[in-house]
């Protein structure tokens, strides 16, 4: 006996643990799925519903649930008006045959109704009318046929019933959807989650009279749901259900009057003490049912109502939290309601980022098959054409020839080498003058001279053909560059909308305290960004009447904080004094630019071919141009001015600057077959660390004068739109405090035309100059062009000066670290 007792605990230990665990949890999972089919799916669940509400009376006379709610699944769900009217009659039979017989009664002459009510458009508004007057007829052939006598009781009674029904319809119309399966995810809206509770608590009033040694399950089931919304929506919530379901209850059985301050007061304190979970929303129920039992029932009572709750606490602790928590989904202002609009949100921004991203790669993988063009070199691609190109002219002249075998199979190489030379001398000279080639070839060949003279005519279409290729070669190159130029540009903005907004509780209360440590009243912080050179911070203050606070305090304060300069982007001040004004500050950046321009036209013209623009670009950076188109007037300022317009728009689109020109480039020369052209002179300036790029398309030096040095900047690159495949030549220049950049067109530059050097005269009237403000010092050199030139204005002039300076706050730092410790 001990032998077997031994070995069934040795089979009982073998047992594996965790894959009970896991069967339990797979049955139970099973189990969830087919209960939540049978009942929304199949529709029992509006069995349970009507059941109960076919029960639930008022004033232990009135039945107003019934036929609102069969007026709602009659609307909305009639695939289940079986189900409803099944159970509501099974659920008033309970009660007396009276109750059974008016429902009956008053669904049929609802059905009637409906149909006289046709006028009614709108469905919705129709049903409370109809539920109304059913009622009340209904209500009057019951009393006719089972009284036989009116009482001014019974007709008050007639309306209130039929009034509490028209109203309920309403509220029933937002609950039926809500039974609904393929809508269960859905975010309930307040009045939805107040129309459910609603719901809910009509459904407990049909519980009235149901006990279990002498336990109310109506005062156990109320007290179990406001434990639930106590815990999941904190005390609003809560005392709000507390109300509701109390004034239902006691409208059901008078002497349940005491519930509804029960339940609220429950559920007032059951949510304050929400942070302690389960446990404490349960404390919160007890302590509620001892104060208000000893205050309204006394000490008699006592003990029903502890056990009561205590069986309600403990269906409560029995509830899994993956239930609290899909509940908490649907209530807002829940925690769990926050954090799944965050994920939908977040699923919306990745899937817009995964289609950017997927766009990107397309124009990228565009950008490839471009750039990709052809396995051959350069010089077996020309080795090619060669060959397409002497196959074609022995064709028209050795095809005929009788000594066509000896050439071509005998001496092919010979004949090939004087073929290609032919044609090489013809297509640098256009026809052939070597002489000793010549004679060479007249021993060599029968037909020398047609041979010749073929070459000598179809070489220009070779020549023709080969420009042809290379312009289709430089525009693929090109629209390889523009494509791959995009892509980068959607990927960049790709990532740019993955980024999270990080979060800053520590440094927004360290904020909040130190300003508020110092004297400055402030309401609310929210920092979006503590990144160096681009910190947004948005704060709330009250109504600062014009003062000036933020710019002279906040500012300053917020500067010494964070380690660098910030300054106000945006102040939206309340138009009444008890209001509050927001406010968004900014990093500031580290220099900004002074610039002034002068220009002149052609003989005093009023329209100049020159065009500049000054733009901001995005990133921290500066753009300063000039463009100069071709000639002067009317049609050369068209032209210089739509350089520049479309140099704004791919600068600020994001797009690398060196494939922006070349885009402009690009652009310009297909657009139109005459020789129109414009130069651009472009400088791009950091105003994080002073760093310039200057690209210079045809245009004239640039200087920067750095105390009483001065510094050219120049390259060799042609104007824009005279050569489709031109690589420009970019130069990098690091600017400090103080340097003035001076940027002119050749009018200026070449405007002197006596003087040999230009370079050592523009030199020496830019360091000669006692000024350093852009606007003086550009019209002093534009007056001392013209002046030396004897008044003369020959060219269209224009000059462009920038001044590079630190970026200095207007109001101190006020030192506030102490406050952050």
């Amino acid at each position: 006996m001990e032998r077997l007792e031994r070995k069934l605990v040795n089979q009982m230990a073998e047992v594996p643990l965790s894959g009970t665990r896991t069967t339990l949890s797979q049955w139970f999972q099973r189990f969830t799925v087919r209960l939540s089919h049978l009942l929304f799916q199949q529709g029992f669940l509006f069995l349970v519903i009507g059941f109960l509400l076919g029960r639930a009376l008022i004033l232990t006379k009135m039945t107003p649930f019934a036929l609102p709610f069969f007026a709602a699944v009659y609307l909305l769900r009639r695939d289940k008006l079986g189900f409803v009217f099944i159970a509501l009659f099974a659920g008033s039979l309970t009660v007396s045959f009276y109750t059974s017989l008016f429902i009956v009664a008053s669904i049929v002459m609802f059905l009637i109704f409906y149909r006289l009510f046709f006028w009614i458009d709108a469905l919705p508004k129709r049903l409370p009318v109809v539920v109304f007057f059913s009622s009340i007829f209904a209500k009057m052939g019951m009393i006719y046929v089972w009284d036989h006598e009116w009482t001014l009781y019974e007709g008050m009674t007639m309306f209130i019933e039929a009034g509490l029904a028209s109203i309920l319809t309403l509220i029933f119309l937002q609950c039926v959807p809500l039974f609904d399966h393929q809508k269960y995810k859905q975010t309930l809206k307040p009045e939805e989650v107040i129309s459910f509770v609603i719901l809910i608590s009509s459904m407990l009033t049909g519980m009235v009279g149901w006990s279990v040694y002498g336990l109310s399950l109506e005062h156990v089931a109320s007290r179990y749901l406001l434990l639930l919304f106590a815990f999941v929506a904190g005390a609003t919530v809560g005392s709000t259900v507390g109300v509701v379901t109390g004034l239902i209850l006691s409208l059901a059985n008078v002497s349940n009057l005491y519930q509804m301050s029960l339940l609220a007061f429950a559920g007032l304190l059951g949510g304050l003490l929400k942070e302690g979970r389960k446990l404490g929303v349960s404390f919160g129920l007890i302590v509620a049912t001892l104060l208000i039992t000893l205050y309204s029932q006394g000490i008699a009572d006592i003990v029903p109502n502890i056990v009561e709750s205590l069986f309600a606490v403990l269906l409560f602790l029995m509830t899994p939290q993956s239930l609290t928590s899909k509940m908490a989904k649907y209530v807002p202002g829940t925690v769990e309601h926050t954090n799944e609009q965050q994920q939908y949100v977040r699923k919306i921004r990745d899937v817009t980022a995964q289609r950017v991203e997927q766009f990107s790669h397309v124009f990228q993988a565009l950008s490839k098959s471009f750039s990709s063009y052809g396995v051959l070199t350069h010089e077996e691609e020309e080795e090619r054409e060669i060959d397409y190109f002497l196959s074609d002219v022995a064709a028209k002249t050795c095809q005929t020839c009788f000594k066509k075998d000896q050439c071509w199979l005998n001496h092919f190489d010979k004949t090939y080498d004087y073929m290609k030379k032919i044609m090489q001398e013809t297509s640098e000279n256009d026809q052939m003058t070597n002489a000793k080639l010549l004679r060479e070839w007249n021993k060599h060949c029968v037909k020398a001279n047609k041979v010749v003279q073929i070459i000598e005519k179809d070489v220009s279409f070779y020549k023709a053909n080969k420009k042809l290729k290379q312009q289709m070669k430089e525009s693929r190159r090109l629209v390889a560059e523009q494509l791959l130029g995009v892509s980068q540009v959607m990927e960049d903005f790709a990532k740019e909308i993955q980024k999270e907004r990080e979060n800053y509780y520590v440094q927004e209360e360290q904020i909040l305290h130190a300003l508020q440590q110092f004297g400055v009243d402030v309401n609310d912080v929210e920092i979006y960004s503590l990144d160096k050179g681009s910190v947004d911070i948005e704060m709330v203050i009250p109504y600062c009447d014009g003062r000036g606070e933020c710019e002279k305090l906040i500012a300053p304060m917020l500067s010494d904080i964070l380690g660098e300069t910030i300054i106000v982007k945006k102040e939206d001040c309340s138009v009444y004094p008890n209001g509050d004004c927001r406010v968004a500050f900014s990093s500031s950046k580290a220099f900004v630019i002074d610039t002034g321009v002068a220009y002149v036209a052609k003989g005093g013209g009023f329209i100049s071919g020159d065009s500049y623009a000054m733009m901001e670009i995005g990133g921290g950076k500066y753009a300063l141009a000039i463009s100069d188109g071709m000639g002067n007037g009317e049609r050369a300022h068209h032209e210089s001015k739509e350089t520049l317009k479309l140099l704004q728009k791919i600068l600020q689109s994001g797009i690398e600057e060196r494939i922006a020109i070349k885009s402009i480039n690009s652009i310009l020369a297909l657009r139109t077959t005459e020789e129109i052209f414009s130069t651009l002179d472009l400088a791009i300036v950091d105003l994080q660390n002073a760093t310039t790029k200057f690209l210079k398309v045809g245009s004239s030096p640039s200087f920067i004068k750095r105390g009483s040095n001065v510094m050219k900047i120049e390259s060799s690159n042609l104007p824009i739109g005279i050569i489709t495949g031109v690589e420009f030549e970019m130069i990098e220049e690091q600017l400090k405090a103080g340097d003035l950049l001076i940027m002119m067109s050749d009018g200026i530059f070449d405007g002197v035309s006596h003087i040999e050097n230009h370079d050592v005269w523009m030199k020496r009237k830019i360091k000669e100059l006692k000024t350093n403000d852009p606007q003086e010092v550009s019209e002093l050199l534009l007056e001392e062009v013209i002046r030396v030139n004897g008044g003369e204005i020959e060219d269209d002039m224009t000059i462009v000066v920038a001044r590079i300076k630190h970026n200095t706050p207007k109001w101190a730092v006020i030192p506030a670290y102490q406050y952050m410790k």
